[in-house]
């Protein structure tokens, strides 16, 4: 499991407080601040995952990749944040690529992958 996320980010506390609460132990923590994703490697991140979920607001985007092929720009529209950078948190399990936080999706997601 790999967890992107950045400190002082609102929506990076609710993702950790999530993981914690859950005993979800990523193998391997990224800090958003000091390795920055640009466009290029969000791409390829998101191109490598079967699924992509990402939340805007409260609205869930979801992609399966290989039978919506979404475009490059789709995928940038959701996963870039104001910086030009991928939007923190980030968590990629298994192949799924969960962007922003969605108690919903990760509680779907990371709480039976994870149990695994």
């Amino acid at each position: 499991m790999w967890y992107y996320h950045r400190n002082n980010c609102d929506t990076c506390e609710k993702s950790q407080a999530f993981l914690t609460k859950h005993k979800i132990n990523p193998t391997e923590t990224v800090d958003a601040r000091k390795t920055r994703l640009g466009p290029a490697e969000a791409i390829k991140l998101a191109r490598s995952a079967a699924q992509l979920i990402a939340t805007r607001g409260a609205k869930l985007i979801t992609f399966d990749m290989k039978k919506d092929n979404p475009t490059d720009d789709d995928i940038l529209a959701v996963i870039l944040g104001p910086s030009g950078n991928l939007r923190a948190p980030a968590i990629r399990v298994g192949p799924t690529l969960l962007i922003g936080f969605n108690k919903d999706a990760y509680e779907a997601i990371l709480t039976s992958r994870v149990a695994q």
